[in-house]
């Protein structure tokens, strides 16, 4: 496989969707050859990130608080909004994978009937909260800002670039 694309993606934080002031948005395209959602979510693990499950992507905005999520695309395609209402629209497809800092707002727009992604977290992040737009609580920036960074990229392993990204700006 070739070399991925990768995009870093800075979302400002709204009064609906606190997003990550700090961290931006990690997209990779054609990341990894896509031999479905069983060894996509394998990948996951071996990389380790915990957690993981199988399904697409809420049609709702949302984020989650206490926790980074890695989202790879197992099968189909989709686009999908970041950021909350207003935010970036990416289109994404097998192979393809994000990687979501703790606060990031996130919805499905539209998605192939064949679309599965595989979701996982570094560990100790399983247990995740889920809050909706508008749902934001007085406690959500600072738990955000005190998500600790993953050890590993759960695309790349210890060679890829999250942890430099994410680093180099903490």
């Amino acid at each position: 496989m070739a070399e991925p694309t990768i995009t870093r993606i800075a979302l400002a934080p709204s009064d609906d969707v606190p997003n990550n002031p700090e961290l931006p948005v990690v997209l990779y395209k054609g990341a990894f050859d896509s031999g479905g959602p069983d060894e996509t979510c394998a990948m996951l693990k071996a990389n380790g990130w915990r957690g993981t499950w199988v399904y697409t992507v809420f049609p709702y905005h949302h984020y989650h608080p206490d926790a980074h999520e890695a989202l790879a695309v197992a099968s189909g395609s989709a686009r999908l909004q970041l950021g909350g209402p207003g935010g970036r629209t990416v289109a994404v497809e097998a192979g393809d994978a994000l990687v979501l800092p703790a606060g990031t707002g996130h919805c499905r727009v539209s998605q192939s009937e064949d679309f599965r992604i595989c979701g996982a977290y570094p560990p100790g992040q399983e247990g995740y909260s889920t809050r909706r737009k508008g749902e934001m609580q007085a406690g959500d920036r600072a738990a955000i800002a005190g998500v600790p960074l993953p050890e590993t990229d759960p695309i790349l392993g210890m060679a890829g670039p999250l942890r430099g990204i994410w680093r180099n700006l903490h």
